[in-house]
């Protein structure tokens, strides 16, 4: 049997919908649509025509035919089941109207389709029809129904940190307002007015310029309306950060890699819980460092911040004792109000005028600065070869990592440029874990801690054929709890009578910007 065309026509031979098995051209298929109904007689009881080419087997439905065209050669009975098969599954898509028919050819002619494969009929019922046609995947709704519960837990994560941010927020203006309702308002004649720091003296490309309008000591009492008003725009910022954090999050539980934005974590800073000490002293260095991959360095610098946060203006009277270790190319400079010959001589970090408290606030001030430079590869914190060999189809990247005995480092990030993929490379060996960056079309190789037990590691990968300079620069990231100057304070001295106050140290070594190149 071959079908040469199923079609659905109205009684006057206009084509509403019809599917061709075999090549036929439309100027055909509309002659040979058109001709039967003058071909069909009134009262005859069989449901077949034929002519001198080919063969109708019809049905009438309502207002409509239902017509096969086959050759004359096809089976008369095969012909008929197929046109029973149809006749049901018409029905199932469409009423039996013009307008529906038009409406729902597409779905017709799909269920045309399943039911008769290039001309010959599909061993098929109705309902197989409509389960194919509908494409029904129980894998597919289990994805859905994960992804669904994934997107409403992250919901209930961000309406719990929006609270957590709301008490942050409710609880600091409780304390300003504690603050405010102190009586007397202190005036302060001579103030820290011009507290900006420029590194001239550190060399070119690190000159550092520290706002310091915190270092002036304002008068207590009630709050101005210009000092209320950045309160309100916080809450503002509250809320959108909320609902950025929520789109970012569905967009992360539907798959998609998404960079951190920088967003929520500037909210978090603006409004952070308050320290439980009243001084705290951060010392932090910075490490901009560019190896070269064949040996050798680029630049090695050390750039170092002591910065001091007091909670209470009673507090600020103070003078902090310092120490370091006798580093080469160590070289400090302070700010312009604090008393260089005191530092000097005694490594006292304190004010020009006693009289005149640190500032105080949530905001930390700078005090000193340092810079190290002149420093060697065997000086360097992590050392890192990457070693790239092309082998058939192939290319095979070793890099190996070396830390120094001087620091205990945390949450280093190697991140490896690699070409183009269709797909995750294939990682052979690893101490550590690793991740794969699509968008960036990196490979982040992480260790949470090195320290004496893993001083040295390892990494294999390979990844289809690529030129050795690909796989460059070489990013690194890390922290370490202790600094190359040995930096710290070993005491606080009080100005005025009274025990010397309580103080917490932060002491810490950032990777700015280190890469091998």
């Amino acid at each position: 049997m071959v079908v040469l065309a199923a079609s659905i026509i109205s009684k006057s031979g206009k084509a509403l919908v019809s599917r061709q098995y075999v090549d036929m051209s439309r100027i055909r298929i509309e002659g040979l649509l058109a001709a039967f109904p003058k071909l069909v007689g009134t009262g005859k009881q069989h449901t077949y025509l034929e002519t001198e080419s080919v063969r109708y087997v019809y049905q009438p439905i309502e207002g409509l035919y239902l017509l096969l065209i086959t050759n004359k050669q096809s089976n008369i009975l095969e012909d008929l089941d197929t046109l029973r098969l149809l006749s049901k599954l018409v029905p199932e898509y469409s009423a039996l109207d013009e307008d529906s028919i038009c409406k729902t050819a597409f779905e017709l002619i799909f269920a045309f389709d399943e039911a008769i494969s290039l001309g010959n009929k599909e061993n098929v019922t109705v309902q197989q029809v409509k389960q194919y046609c509908e494409m029904e995947s129980h894998e597919e709704k289990a994805h859905k129904l994960m992804m669904q519960s994934k997107i409403n837990d992250t919901k209930d994560i961000m309406k719990k940190r929006a609270n957590e941010l709301d008490k942050i927020r409710m609880e600091k203006g409780k304390l300003d307002k504690g603050y405010s309702s102190i009586s007397g308002p202190r005036v302060i004649e001579k103030t820290f007015s011009d507290m900006s720091i420029t590194g001239t003296g550190f060399g070119s490309g690190s000159s550092v310029s520290t706002d310091m309008d915190s270092f002036v000591s304002k008068p207590k009492g009630r709050p101005s309306a210009a000092a209320a008003a950045p309160g309100k725009g916080l809450g503002m910022k509250l809320g959108k950060s909320q609902k950025t954090n929520q789109f970012i999050e569905s967009l992360k539980a539907e798959g998609e890699v998404i960079l951190e934005d920088a967003q929520p974590s500037s909210v978090l800073r603006s409004s952070p819980l308050l320290p439980s000490d009243p001084i705290t002293v951060t010392i932090e260095e910075k490490l901009n460092v560019t190896v070269k991959r064949d040996g050798g360095v680029n630049n090695f610098d050390v750039q170092g911040t002591l910065a001091l946060q007091v909670i209470n203006d009673a507090d600020g009277f103070i003078q902090l004792q310092i120490e370091n270790q006798d580093v080469s190319g160590l070289s400090f400079k302070t700010h312009p109000n604090i008393n260089k010959e005191l530092f000097n001589s005694q490594q006292i970090v304190g004010a020009k005028d006693p009289n005149r408290p640190f500032p105080s606030g949530q905001n930390e001030t700078p005090l000193v600065k340092w810079r190290i430079q002149g420093m060697n590869e065997s000086s360097l914190p992590l050392s890192v070869n990457c070693w790239p060999s092309v082998s058939g189809n192939e290319t095979y990247v070793n890099i190996e990592y070396e830390a120094s005995e001087m620091f205990d480092l945390n949450n280093v990030v190697i991140t490896i440029p690699l070409p183009a993929l269709r797909e995750a490379p294939t990682v052979k060996q690893i101490d550590g874990e690793w991740k794969y960056d699509p968008r960036n079309s990196v490979l982040e190789w992480s260790i949470l801690l090195i320290d004496q037990s893993n001083r040295s590691g390892s990494m294999e990968f390979i990844v289809p054929p690529a030129d050795p300079s690909t796989f460059f620069p070489i990013s690194i990231g890390f922290a370490a709890s202790n600094t190359f100057s040995d930096l710290k304070v070993t005491g606080i001295n009080p100005l005025k009578e009274g025990n010397p106050p309580k103080y917490a140290q932060r002491v810490r070594l950032v990777a700015s910007n280190y890469q091998i190149v």
